[in-house]
């Protein structure tokens, strides 16, 4: 016996689980603006940079037509993830957001590495630099930054892909703030050491963050088990209700960032069989209440009747899951 949480409408149409509301109400419109000033950003920092010779105006131009890049991106897989599902996708394509992400975490690690290169260079090969024409490219930058930012900051708390194109701008503000700092330095001090010192710290902080955030995409792209769930203790909790003799052949994945799925074969006695929708409906209740599952496909099997998983094998693995 099996419960299945697909559904055909009339139509005859597969519903899949809902998408999370985090996102709705947040127009598009909010990417968009992000995307052409980032760029108008980027024309002006490249046009400055090469006539000021400044490294870190170059390194943070580049940064910023990563982020338009990234922005855009995200603004494609956003309405891609909002698509129906269908009987080809019965899913949905919720994780149009967490290919997008990875996309946008791979270039900045891209940029980051790129910065350290320029950054050891110009200790080798430095050059004259104009610091007013850095320090008045980095202020636009610092106020395109910041109302980039804006934009994004009611979106970045419910997906990780937009929460990625936002702490770019983020970086980029940072970045700005500095590099107007080291401009101060260049022109007062005449310290030109500072421009690369500016991009090494910048791309380390730019190749900290791809650290902390792409192996979480990662992990819900490969079906990983998610990193907050101890599998033994949902076996355990599971079998502790009233009518379940055993759980086996478990798999538990992230199908985003707010879904849960998980499937599993309930091991019940005969004498239960009049109780099968009460056992049911307590599993179910127990995995959304205390794991947060809120979709899991379960199917039933009596005590001498087991498949051929074997139930204490197959528990075994599942627990190996949680390294």
């Amino acid at each position: 016996m099996s419960e299945h949480k697909q559904q055909h409408d009339e139509g005859g149409h597969i519903h899949g689980l809902t998408r999370s509301d985090d996102l709705a109400g947040v127009s598009d419109l909010r990417l968009i603006w992000a995307v052409i000033i980032n760029h108008i950003l980027t024309v002006g920092e490249v046009i400055a940079g090469i006539f000021s010779g400044s490294v870190a105006l170059l390194s943070d131009a580049a940064h910023n037509f990563n982020d338009a890049n990234a922005l855009l991106i995200a603004y494609i897989a956003r309405k891609i993830s909002k698509k129906e599902a269908t009987e080809r996708f019965t899913f949905g394509y919720r994780r149009a957001e967490l290919l997008g992400a990875v996309i946008n975490l791979t270039l900045l690690a891209v940029i980051g590495l790129y910065l350290v290169y320029e950054g050891i260079r110009r200790f080798f090969e430095p050059e004259e630099i104009t610091g007013w024409l850095m320090a008045a490219a980095s202020i636009l930058a610092l106020v395109i930054d910041v109302g980039t930012a804006l934009l994004l900051w009611a979106m970045s708390k419910g997906s990780l892909n937009v929460r990625a194109a936002f702490v770019h701008n983020i970086v980029d503000a940072a970045g700005s703030v500095a590099v107007l700092i080291g401009a101060g330095a260049i022109i007062w001090l005449q310290w030109n050491w500072v421009d690369p010192v500016l991009t090494l710290i910048l791309s380390a902080y730019i190749l900290y963050q791809v650290y902390a955030m792409l192996p979480k995409a990662m992990r819900i792209l490969m079906e990983g088990t998610p990193v907050d769930l101890d599998v033994q203790d949902l076996v355990d909790e599971v079998e502790k209700l009233e009518g379940v003799e055993g759980l086996h052949h478990l798999h538990v994945w992230e199908l985003d960032e707010q879904n849960r799925a998980l499937e599993a074969h309930i091991v019940i006695d005969r004498e239960s069989i009049e109780q099968f929708h009460e056992i049911k409906q307590r599993i179910k209740e127990r995995l959304a209440h205390d794991f947060e599952i809120n979709h899991s496909t379960l199917e039933f099997e009596y005590t001498a009747h087991t498949c051929d998983d074997g139930e204490t094998a197959v528990i075994a693995g599942a627990a190996s899951r949680q390294d």
